[in-house]
């Protein structure tokens, strides 16, 4: 909601008052530095006793009753001299905080005080920690220190942040390398760019295994393990999630679909999904059965498994339709699973050799870093970034359910960067309302309000929006309707100016209130680095300055990290690998499965009620 109307603009003095006070003012300076020196002569004994009240001492003085003293004399100079010195000392005050300010910093005063943002200080942070049974993890996320008040401000571990910075803005360095560096447990983060992954993979080393999915050779890493995305798929549910994670991940919001087709070639991905999961073989197989419209063997294995016969006449009608019908329906799947055609995509999700196998549910109980990178454009790896995602936070939803109080003990953080790119999970609005329950903190990176509208729709971006708690403006954003946005968002304030006329002699005042943004479209627009705005949950917009990581204690590690990792360094000799098993700690052995157990592995007992 937009800040109340506020008047906190100037009193509207006029001319006359001004030039009162100011003569006022040298008046009393004049008359205090006379009694003060003659006060400091007599005190000496070298003049006469002076009047304690000052006006009578300087009526004294103009009278020739109290003589004038050399001693009074040096007391005025050095008076005058200490006077200069603190002026001097003010004024380089005042010139190194304006030098240090930014020219928007002066809207900060019309925004939320100390008071106001309580909550989300060290000691609010800390105190919902406590209550939620994470007092261990620390206060939260950090945000910034505020420009008002100099004070630091956290995100607590039930809150969910969404931040639109523009290019080059400051995203990576002040929010998403400090949030990663400080996150207590395991951490998933998406990115389009290699410096996020350079920054922080050393540091999050010393807190468990380091695993980068670089299917698009972003970072230039070599597979050293394996995920198998079919591994998500339990039953016929699940299969269908992955279908459409599959499709959404390629597909803008605003893209002209066919209500049929699109419908059916989903369906028909995902009963091949089943049927590659039930039947053990590799992702990849999902492609071969694409090529071949008229292969039943994915069929005739559904139909060999209890409880998947529908699943299997499902595949059964496609592959019996009318061949228009079944090229239509196959050739839409086959385009939601083109990545499969990249073979340096796909070794990245079939076995091969010793490697290890990723487990999500391992991950997010054992803790550790995992890194998804991607590229845009044709032959993304985007749907297997979403997918691994996906697959991850919904490992850590169903470990929360078994944790006490409903959450995992240790919070879960997600920096999905360049979200709208790499990650289009298509549901991920819909779950932004409750994930904070379960301990699972995520944070959405988008460059623009318009990439949010591309990838989920006005509406989904809309829902997104209202269900973060924690809402940050970076800058660097040109959107004037966005702008206008925030700038609603943030309040109003009011001026009271006053004007003096003179009518037939007789003296005349009249006062206007006149309405003004805090901040203008125009200086949300030009918003310079080190400044955001932040829109916590019902708490007036506050202006910080972000903290990046250059500022931080353990910059020189970060600095190590990024110098280690540089293509260009001279230890390019090491083998790019996990920073797990280059740090020279034991490599992770294969996870064994520790989430749910797939129908067809289930015995009759289990398999109940399907």
């Amino acid at each position: 909601m937009a800040q109340g109307k506020r008047s906190t603009g100037p009193g509207g003095l006029s001319a006359e008052s001004l030039l009162l006070f100011i003569g006022i003012g040298l008046f009393a300076v004049v008359v205090g530095g006379i009694w003060t020196s003659l006060k400091l002569a007599a005190a000496t004994g070298n003049s006469q006793p002076v009047n304690v009240n000052p006006i009578d001492a300087l009526t004294d003085l103009i009278d020739g009753t109290l003589r004038w003293s050399g001693a009074a004399t040096g007391a005025l100079i050095l008076q005058l001299l200490v006077l200069g010195l603190l002026a001097g000392v003010g004024l380089s005050v005042v010139r190194r905080l304006r030098s240090s300010a930014s020219r928007v910093d002066r809207s900060a005063q019309l925004m939320s005080s100390r008071q106001d943002v309580r909550k989300l200080t060290r000691e609010g942070a800390r105190q919902i920690a406590d209550r939620l049974g994470v007092g261990h993890a620390g206060p939260g996320v950090l945000i910034g220190r505020t420009v008002r008040d100099n004070v630091e401000l956290f995100g607590s571990w039930e809150d969910l942040h969404v931040d639109i910075w523009g290019p080059r803005a400051g995203k990576t360095t002040a929010r998403a390398v400090p949030a990663i560096l400080d996150a207590p447990g395991a951490v998933i983060a998406t990115s389009n760019k290699r410096d996020l992954v350079d920054a922080t993979r050393d540091p999050r080393s010393t807190r468990g295994p380091v695993w980068v999915f670089d299917p698009q050779e972003v970072c230039g890493e070599e597979p050293s393990w394996w995920w198998n995305p079919l591994s998500y798929v339990t039953d016929e549910v699940k299969a269908r999630q992955l279908a459409e994670h599959f499709v959404a991940a390629q597909r803008s919001e605003n893209a002209r679909t066919d209500a049929f087709f699109d419908a059916a070639g989903t369906d028909l991905l995902a009963g091949l999904l089943l049927a590659a999961a039930v039947a053990k073989r590799p992702v990849t197989q999902v492609y071969s059965w694409l090529a071949d419209q008229r292969n039943d063997e994915p069929e005739r294995i559904l139909r060999s498994v209890p409880g998947l016969h529908l699943s299997a006449d499902a595949l059964s009608g496609v592959i019996n339709a009318p061949d228009k019908q079944r090229a239509g329906v196959y050739g839409t799947a086959q385009q939601s699973a083109q990545f499969l055609l990249n073979r340096k995509v796909t070794r990245w999700v079939v076995p091969h050799g010793n490697r290890p196998q990723f487990n999500p549910h391992e991950f997010v109980r054992e803790g550790g870093t995992l890194y998804s990178l991607s590229k845009e454009g044709a032959g993304t790896a985007g749907p297997l970034v979403t997918a691994l995602t996906v697959a991850v936070v919904e490992a850590a939803q169903d470990y929360a359910k078994s944790c006490p109080g409903g959450r995992m003990p240790n919070p879960l953080l997600g920096v999905l960067d360049e979200a709208a790119n790499v990650c289009r999970w298509k549901d991920l609005p819909d779950l932004y309302s409750h994930l904070g329950s379960r301990g699972i903190v995520l944070m959405t990176i988008l460059q623009s309000w318009a990439q949010g509208v591309e990838c989920w729709g006005e509406r989904g971006m809309e829902k997104l929006w209202s269900a973060a708690n924690i809402r940050v403006y970076g800058g660097g954003v040109s959107d004037a309707n966005f702008l206008e946005r925030l700038s609603k968002l943030i309040g109003d304030y009011d001026i009271l100016s006053s004007s003096v006329t003179y009518t037939k002699g007789e003296r005349g005042i009249s006062k206007q209130t006149q309405r003004h943004h805090i901040m203008e479209v125009s200086d949300l627009a030009s918003m310079p680095p080190g400044r955001a705005v932040v829109f916590p949950s019902g708490i007036p917009a506050t202006m910080v300055r972000t903290v990046p990581w250059m500022g931080r204690p353990d910059a020189d590690v970060v600095m190590a990290s990024l110098a280690r990792h540089d293509p260009a360094a001279a230890s390019s000799s090491v083998a790019p690998q996990s920073a797990w098993i280059a740090a020279g700690r034991p490599q992770p052995g294969v996870l064994q499965a520790a989430g749910p157990v797939p129908v067809w592995e289930q015995s009759e007992e289990q398999q109940r009620g399907w």
